[in-house]
């Protein structure tokens, strides 16, 4: 039986979040794609790069499968009523409802998140707080039919997660097989606690600004208390 896997594009999405996961899940059997956007113009990811969706958020189909990718673009769907709404409706018929990196803050905006495991990149993992979800420092979290994964590389991971539950181990490692994914980096700096403290220092240095802009928009919203 096939399913149909959607994701969520927007402006100045993190492009690996999305194609990441989209290389993994295109091979899932019978899978049907829809890269949905707000309009049906090209979206901007953060590299350059454009992508074309191919449905509307008003011509989407059902999906099977929600997976919302993450970036600074994130901040503007946040607050997008209409972004938001139709990440309701679909997550009320959705078998599986996913995101990857900050993209579990849209979900979170959308109320989907309250009482929920999550995990996110993990400069922003505290932040999930602040929509009632109980943040877990793994790669990947599972929870229901909820499942997230943390920042931009664990996108492969996660699909391949997604694969698992959906059609079985053996489907899930011969993907993994047909992509070689082997993961063996040449530095050993990949978590907050493997890299040095010089190394964090420098990204906590470089990230600082976006943080602020991400803090002012949660100042915005209306969150989940106590």
């Amino acid at each position: 039986m096939g399913r149909t896997v959607g994701f969520l594009l927007f402006d100045d999405l993190t492009q690996l979040d999305f194609t990441g996961p989209l290389q993994v899940l295109n091979r899932l059997p019978d899978a049907e794609l829809a890269l949905i956007a707000k309009s049906d113009g090209p979206v901007r990811s953060d590299c350059g790069p454009f992508i074309l969706p191919n449905h509307t958020l008003e011509t989407a189909p059902d999906l099977d499968v929600l997976c919302i990718p993450g970036g600074y673009g994130v901040d503007a769907v946040m607050q997008d009523t209409a972004v938001l709404d139709f990440v309701r409706r679909q997550a009320a018929q959705a078998q599986y409802i996913t995101s990857v990196c900050t993209g579990a803050f849209i979900l979170g905006a959308a109320g989907l998140l309250r009482g929920v495991r999550a995990t996110t990149h993990w400069r922003y993992h505290d932040h999930l707080k602040a929509f009632g979800a109980i943040p877990v420092k793994d790669r990947v979290v599972h929870d229901g039919r909820v499942i997230t994964g943390g920042g931009v590389t664990a996108g492969i991971d996660f699909a391949l997660s997604v694969v698992k539950e959906i059609a079985g181990e053996e489907t899930a490692a011969a993907i993994q097989l047909s992509l070689e994914y082997d993961p063996a980096p040449p530095l050993n700096s990949g978590t907050p606690e493997q890299a040095s403290a010089e190394v964090r220092e420098a990204v906590e240095a470089r990230m600082g600004p976006r943080l602020e802009a991400f803090r002012a928009v949660l100042d915005t919203l209306d969150l989940p208390t106590g």
